[in-house]
């Protein structure tokens, strides 16, 4: 293997806004997000808004020329913000640095903290794609989920997004849960496909540390039945037009998320709020920086002053494989010369890793890509796997 270069090519890729709204009603059993369950009657949205300025303002010398691609408001529970709240954040973004024409803006909603009107206003305020926690349309695994809306709940604040005019949003549906059968978790899928979502993230119940699910394990379906399920449902999604284009995110007519796609591809995105996570290009360094905002809510709104956070420089032997570990989640992978532009690395350096698993048909051999197989992408960590070992 030749000697590994350091990063010495970085060009600058999309970049993107991530705004962490950390506050919930009341918090899932399965969830490890930095969420907090809301206490207080109001929440501190004047200060929340003040601070997320400073935040902002702090991190622009990130930016380097460029406008946002995509913006996506996560939680906790964002909805739980004003219309008004939402409005000033991405005015203050678009002064600051600008939008990309055709620029998606995506605000995670739950259907037990909606009202149509809030939808309706959320439109005026300027998000044009929504991502609406269902989880399940089952009552009885939703109670097991511990979450605060019914399947008549869910299915209304689907409806009621489409009428406040959003013609792009995601339902998120989980499958693997509590004692769930084949049958129910395709009912699952019929259900949000029968409600026309542009897309759909299918996901199966992991079960997180620092979680309640953690501490007192449910009955989680065995190995087969969770294999039959993913069988399944990955069948039925294609044949109603839902095209997966990366581990559980299926998109349709080309509607797939440019938030997600940029975050798996290895672009930048800023993040503010309680503990936003951030990824940045340092031109001048020739360096990939992370960056982590202070985590608890009462922390990131004390003092007068920024923020604090924690940066850490992604080192040269760990780049390739954090690169691969995004690009290759996606369906059709990203194009070869991603990987020296995004990373300053050359091919050569996974050449053989490369080329053991074209031959094990785990890679497909396409010159101008870095894409896994059908069967690759069906054993994805096996593929990474083969990367550790291979350093910069």
């Amino acid at each position: 293997m030749p000697d590994s270069p350091l990063p010495s090519a970085l060009s600058l890729p999309p970049l993107s806004l991530y705004i962490h709204i950390p506050w919930c009603v009341k918090k899932c059993p399965y969830c490890d997000f930095n969420s907090h369950e809301s206490t207080q009657k109001k929440l501190p949205e004047a200060e929340y808004l003040a601070k997320l300025k400073q935040d902002l303002t702090q991190d622009l010398h990130w930016v380097q020329g460029r406008r946002l691609r995509s913006i996506f408001f996560g939680g906790g529970t964002p909805s739980l913000f004003s219309a008004n709240t939402i409005g000033l954040i991405l005015e203050e973004a678009n002064n600051k640095i600008g939008f990309e024409d055709s620029i998606e803006i995506t605000l995670e909603a739950n259907p037990g903290t909606f009202e149509q009107q809030k939808f309706i206003d959320y439109r005026q305020a300027g998000v044009n794609r929504l991502s609406i926690g269902v989880q399940s349309f089952e009552d009885k695994h939703l109670q097991r989920l511990g979450r605060i809306h019914n399947q008549n709940e869910a299915s209304a604040a689907i409806k009621a997004a489409k009428k406040a005019g959003f013609d792009n949003f995601n339902i998120d549906l989980m499958h693997g849960l509590p004692e769930q059968s084949v049958e129910e978790a395709m009912k699952d899928i019929t259900h949000a496909i029968a409600l026309e979502p542009s897309h759909i993230s299918w996901y199966q119940l992991t079960i997180e540390p620092n979680t309640v699910f953690y501490r007192e394990p449910p009955a989680l379906p065995v190995d087969d039945i969770l294999a039959d399920i993913q069988d399944a449902g990955q069948r039925l999604l294609a044949e109603n037009d839902f095209k997966q284009y990366e581990v559980s995110a299926f998109g349709q007519d080309q509607k797939q998320s440019q938030h997600n796609l940029n975050y798996w591809s290895f672009g930048d995105y800023i993040g503010i709020g309680a503990g936003a996570h951030g990824k940045v290009t340092d031109l001048q360094s020739q360096q990939i920086i992370r960056r982590q905002k202070t985590r608890l809510p009462e922390h990131y709104l004390g003092g007068s002053n920024a923020p604090s956070y924690k940066e850490t420089t992604v080192e040269p032997n760990e780049l390739a494989l954090e690169f691969l570990m995004n690009a290759l989640r996606l369906n059709e992978g990203v194009p070869s010369d991603y990987f020296f532009s995004r990373t300053g690395l050359s091919l050569d350096i996974i050449e053989k890793p490369l080329n053991d698993l074209i031959r094990q048909g785990l890679i497909d051999p396409i010159e101008c890509r870095l894409k896994t197989s059908v069967l690759g992408q069906r054993f994805l960590n096996t593929v990474l796997t083969k990367f550790m070992g291979h350093h910069a």
